[in-house]
């Protein structure tokens, strides 16, 4: 998979992100109301993934408009012991980051402490300045909409993780190496995913309250949504808390899988370095599209979105403030992110009816083939 492809809302979309102020270990609560009956549909379609060596290990959440939830796993959670995937999993969940990140700023914007249409010089003054790059003529919805024109900082990675996979990022390490490079496009001009975007977001935030991003995430929205299974890891703390698969690192899809479980979050700061299960992405979705996390004119920006043609296959992608729209097989639309980053990938996405979904599996897709499958999953969960 390219590059690009990967950027979408992946890893180094800031993947990422999240960042730094830790949580102690969260319990792990299964649903309040279970299925009593499987779908076959979505244990077929989750089966499926799993034959072949693209994914070790995959899991899905699914909850239907009465509320009722239901966890299905298919393939192993450690190729090295064949233990399965456990049903209260924790993974990684990259650019799901970005949705909190946003979330936060636009609280702070209901609060009158930032403004949408402010330049981003107003709160980092003199930070942002490169070839073709100004923060004076910059806005923060251009941040959260990214169509600021700011390149992304991803390359920094190269084409193999690994050398990095335990080295501790600043925030302004990842700004830098985007300054190095020119401007995409003039602010407002264009759209394209970069994670660049959410490092400024996190910065803000941390200018404007005085307090780490992960902090204010936390308080703000992870215990404001009850989000039991949600956390940002500790400075330093490479581990995952709690119940989780291993995630696997692979080049090509027949290639050898390395264990990345353990590895660096700081790369992706509050672009990506959240943890949580599907089912807490499941809630934390609903309860922000449900008014419970904004005010309604800030929840009215954040779901106002613009045309995004790298967003998905068919150059009709809609993106809003940390948010995207996702069209659905059986007609209809859903509010969806997701996020990549090594050792998973989650894709997830709520009805404004109720239906709520969201599947991860414990390797990056190495084929755009392989990308589809896990969104025609996503849809499966949705429609069926």
């Amino acid at each position: 998979m390219s590059s690009s492809s990967r950027r979408r809302f992946g890893l180094l979309a800031a993947v990422v992100t999240a960042a730094l102020v830790g949580t102690a270990a969260v319990s792990s609560a299964a649903p309040a109301a279970e299925l009593t009956r499987p779908n076959n549909a979505v244990q077929q379609s989750l089966n499926a993934l799993v034959q072949g060596p693209a994914f070790p290990g995959a899991i899905a959440t699914v909850r239907d408009r009465q509320g009722k939830s239901r966890t299905y796993t298919a393939g192993v959670g450690d190729l090295a012991t064949g233990a399965p995937v456990p049903r209260a999993s924790r993974v990684r969940i990259g650019s799901n980051t970005k949705t909190f990140t946003s979330v936060v700023l636009l609280q702070l914007v209901g609060e009158g402490k930032i403004g949408l249409d402010r330049p981003v010089d107003t709160y980092l003054p003199g930070l942002v300045r490169g070839d073709g790059i100004d923060g004076r003529k910059i806005t923060v919805r251009q941040l959260l909409q990214h169509t600021s024109g700011i390149p992304d900082y991803d390359e920094i990675f190269g084409t193999d993780y690994l050398p990095l996979q335990h080295t501790y990022w600043e925030p302004r390490q990842m700004l830098d190496e985007a300054l190095r490079k020119k401007a995409l496009f003039a602010p407002g001009t264009n759209w394209e995913y970069s994670n660049t975007n959410y490092i400024l977001a996190g910065l803000i935030i941390q200018k404007v309250t005085g307090r780490p991003v992960g902090e204010e995430i936390t308080r703000r929205v992870i215990e404001r949504a009850g989000l039991r299974d949600t956390y940002w890891p500790a400075l330093g703390d490479q581990r995952i808390l709690g119940p989780h698969p291993k995630g696997y690192y692979k080049t090509t899809p027949d290639g050898p899988a390395t264990d990345v479980t353990e590895s660096e979050p700081s790369m992706g700061w509050a672009a990506g370095q959240m943890i949580a299960t599907p089912g807490d992405l499941n809630k934390f979705f609903s309860a922000l599209i449900n008014g419970k996390l904004l005010k309604p004119a800030q929840l009215q920006e954040m779901l106002h979105t613009v045309h995004a043609p790298d967003l998905d296959v068919n150059g009709d992608g809609e993106y809003g403030l940390g948010i995207a729209k996702l069209a659905l097989s059986c007609g209809g639309f859903a509010w969806t992110h997701g996020g990549d980053i090594p050792g998973f990938e989650t894709r997830n996405a709520v009805t404004p009816d109720g239906r709520e979904a969201a599947v991860a599996v414990t390797a990056l897709p190495t084929t755009m083939e392989d990308a589809k499958r896990v969104a025609k999953t996503l849809d499966t969960a949705l429609c069926s």
